[in-house]
This record gives structure tokens, sequence and C-alpha cells, in this order.
């Protein structure tokens, strides 16, 4: 039974953060309702800013042509098959980084070298090399999800704390033993964090593969409509993009969650 203070704490605690989310959802519909009224009234140019009605018409017009969700299922197989990619060979690499300090010590100036790189720069070779398809759309974006992946669960195995692992070493203790006591459950609350950012670093990769190669994305419909000069179709794609990197977002944490809730 919880005590009456703990209950009115919990009390004010769901009240704030109801506050909060009515808070955004104003704050949005405050946006789109002043968007709406400068175009109306033509203080913005709407051929350059567009307007939500025109969003809305332009959405409607894509579902009506079978085209909405076939550009989005596109962008989010992509997305997935890059973001689990990377994800696995970010780990097991940085895993062996961790195990062969020497081998670190050898790529950590290309890592550094790579991840500084502009991947947009690297675009045509990957054409080139893999075709201008699918293949080139998901090796653009693990080249930028892989290398952030290793970075960030590295530095994580890194600082775990010394003294634990010293307290292993003490009692004879293997490496593996080390790493699959101390260095991975320690590092948990990090490779959590890298899959909130390798899910969105794989979208812009794969929206970066899309401007260059893709016949269909939500990458395409945006350079397609700049190309054409079809601003409600780019600001169409801008925010349906913003949705889609918005919910898979919430994916992530939700699996976070339930995996924290499990532990």
């Amino acid at each position: 039974m919880y005590s009456q203070e703990h209950k009115e704490f919990l009390r004010k605690k769901k009240k704030r953060k109801l506050l909060i989310i009515c808070c955004q959802i104003l704050l949005l519909i405050g946006i789109i309702t002043l968007w709406e009224l400068l175009a109306k009234y033509q203080v913005v140019n709407t051929f350059i800013s567009s307007s939500p009605s025109r969003v809305l018409t332009t959405i409607v017009q894509l579902y009506k042509e079978n085209n909405l969700f076939n550009h989005i299922w596109t962008t989010v197989y992509e997305t997935v098959i890059s973001f689990g990619l990377g994800t696995i060979i970010g780990i097991i690499i940085a895993i062996i980084l961790w195990w062969n300090n020497f081998i670190y010590r050898v790529i950590d100036p290309y890592l550094t070298i790579i991840n500084s790189l502009p991947k947009v720069a690297m675009g045509p070779i990957i054409i080139i090399y893999f075709g201008a398809n699918i293949n080139s759309i998901i090796i653009m974006a693990l080249l930028i999800s892989v290398i952030v992946t290793i970075i960030t669960v590295y530095n994580g195995f890194i600082s775990t704390d010394q003294n634990r692992i010293n307290l292993l070493k003490s009692f004879s203790a293997s490496k593996y033993q080390i790493f699959k006591m101390v260095i991975l459950p320690s590092s948990y609350p990090t490779i959590i964090s890298s899959l909130k950012i390798n899910v969105s670093m794989s979208l812009i990769g794969v929206i970066m593969g899309e401007f260059l190669v893709s016949k269909e994305g939500i990458g395409y419909l945006i350079m397609y409509g700049s190309q054409v000069f079809n601003l409600n179709l780019v600001i169409s794609g801008i925010i349906i993009l913003m949705i889609v990197s918005y919910l898979m977002y919430l994916i992530v944490s939700y699996i976070e969650k339930r995996l924290i809730k499990k532990d």
C-alpha cells in the first residue's frame, strides 16, 4: 500500500505529464493554424512555403494514386534493414575492438576519418560498385550508422568501472567472464542509447541514398518535388518523414522500456 504522501506525489506527476502533453498538442495546433493563416492572407509566399491545407491535399492525392504507402513502406523497409545490420555489425566490431586493444589502436584513426567524412561524397563510388538500386541505399545508410554504433558502444565498454573489473581479475576471471558479467551489463544503457541514435542515423542515410538513386521512397518524393518545383510535394514529403521518424523513435523507446521492465 502506498502512503498518502506517495499517492499525492504520483497524482501530481501524472497531472504534470498530462499538462505537458496538452501543451505540446496546443503548440502544434498553434503552429499549423498560424502557418495556414499566413498563407491564406498571403503574408508568406505559398509557392515557397506551401500551407497545411495544400500539404493535406497533396498527401490525399498521393493516397488516391496508391503511391503514399508504397513510398512510406520503401523508406521504412530500407531503414529497418540498415538499422538492423548497422546495429549488429557495429556491436560485434565494438566487442572485437574492446577484446583486442592492438586492433583498436590500429584502426582508430581510420574510424575517425570515416566518421568525419561526408558520406554523400562517396555516393558516386557506391553507385558504381553496388548499382543504382536498393543495395546502394542500404550501404549508404550503413556507412553512417555502423561507425556511430561502433564508437558509441566501444566508449560504453571502456567506461565500465575499473574497480569492478579488477575485482573479477582478483578471482582469476577470464576475459570472457569479465565481459559477460561486468562489461556488457554495465554498457546496457549505452547500447540502448546507440539504438536511438542508430535509428535516426539509418533514416538519414536512407534519405541521402534515395536522393541519389531511388525511384520510390520519401527521399525520392522530396527530390522529385524539388526538381519539378512542386514545393507542396517537397514539404509533404518532409512532414511524412518527420512522422515516420518520430514513430520509429517511439518503437525503439517502447522496446527500451520493455527490456528495462524485464530486467
